[in-house]
This record gives C-alpha cells, sequence and structure tokens, in this order.
C-alpha cells in the first residue's frame, strides 16, 4: 500500500506529486487509484498521455493490469494546459514520452493552486535516467517510487531490460520486449562488471 500525500483540500497553492519506477511496477495503477479518489472526492479531474501510446488504447490510460481510465492524448506538454483552465487534479501518465517543457507546464498546473500526478519511467532501458522524469523528481513536493518484482531472481526490480536488440530510445513494448530486473541481474544481463 502506498502512502498519498494527505494535504488538506483547501490548500492555499498546488503541488506536484510524481510516481516512478521500472516497467511492471505498478506505476500507472497507482495514478489511476489516486485520481479515481479525487473524483470520488467530488474534484475536477483530467488525464493526459503522450498521443504516441497506443499500445493499449489510443484515448484511455491503461495499466498492465487492465485497470483504464478515460484520457486525453496530447502531442506535447503545452498542450495540457488548453484543458485545465477548470480542473483541480491533472494526471499526466509516461512522462518519460513527453518534451523536456513538461517540467513547466507542472510547475504553472501548481503555481495555479492545481495538485499534479505525474507517473513516468526514471530509467531507460540503459539504466540511465529518462528524459524530463529527474526534473519533475527533482521539484515534486512528493515522490513514491514503486518496484516491479526481478523475473530472473524474485528480488525487488528496479530496471527495465530490453530483451530485443534494437537502439531506439522510445521503443513500445510489454512483457515481449522488456522484463524488470534487480540490480545485480541487470548488471549481468548488460554485461557490466560491478565496477561499472
Amino acid at each position: 500500500m502506498f502512502l498519498e500525500p494527505s494535504v488538506p483540500r483547501n490548500a492555499p497553492s498546488g503541488w506536484i506529486e510524481v510516481i516512478t519506477g521500472s516497467m511492471f511496477s505498478g506505476k500507472t495503477e497507482e495514478l489511476i487509484r489516486r485520481l479515481n479518489r479525487a473524483r470520488i472526492a467530488r474534484q475536477a479531474v483530467e488525464i493526459f498521455k503522450p498521443a504516441i501510446d497506443i499500445r493499449y488504447h489510443e484515448t484511455d490510460v491503461v495499466s498492465h493490469d487492465a485497470n483504464s481510465i478515460r484520457s486525453t492524448p496530447v502531442e506535447s506538454s503545452e498542450q495540457i494546459l488548453l484543458y485545465t483552465t477548470e480542473v483541480e487534479v491533472v494526471g499526466i501518465d509516461e512522462a518519460q514520452f513527453f518534451d523536456e517543457g513538461i517540467v513547466q507546464v507542472c510547475n504553472r498546473l501548481a503555481n495555479e493552486g492545481k495538485r499534479v500526478i505525474v507517473a513516468g519511467l526514471d530509467m531507460d532501458y540503459r539504466g540511465i535516467p529518462f528524459g524530463p522524469m529527474p526534473a519533475l523528481m527533482a521539484i515534486a513536493e512528493y515522490v513514491t517510487k514503486v518496484h516491479a518484482i526481478c523475473m530472473e531472481c524474485g528480488n525487488l526490480a528496479h530496471y527495465s531490460y530490453r530483451k530485443v536488440a534494437n537502439d531506439k530510445l522510445v521503443l513500445l513494448g510489454e512483457t515481449d520486449t522488456y522484463i524488470p530486473l534487480c540490480r545485480a541481474c541487470f548488471q549481468q544481463k548488460m554485461g557490466l562488471s560491478h565496477k561499472d
């Protein structure tokens, strides 16, 4: 169970929450849970995802467990601002695929008094911090790091290992393309020594 930030609804300003971790760690599941709770509290909620993410559905945000929530696909982070004037809670999935402007967009939304909940991969398939995620974690008031289970040894997994030979940074895929691995198993699969 994750601890959800407990800030009074009438707080004078907004804030940013980041949910991050490897693939198959439950990031989107947790995002959907928080957004559904905001809706139960009768808050105005809007959810966004990058238009390139059509793995499960063209418009819905869908978790690996097949839970879903209606969203608005956008081509750029700046477009999010067009849909959030009457919104109290903004959800953003797959933030690592957005342009660097997503950091300023989230800051602006929080400064306008909105609760911003962002989910995204912290590292790419090489184990390198992914896109705007480090900056989003730095400016967030709350960061939740979730973990998958290593498919090799059963320990907590922090890495998203790409099983197929492809050097593209963005390669959409599921269990046929990626598996979660712990640090030791990731290093072994990548051919890294303990000194690297």
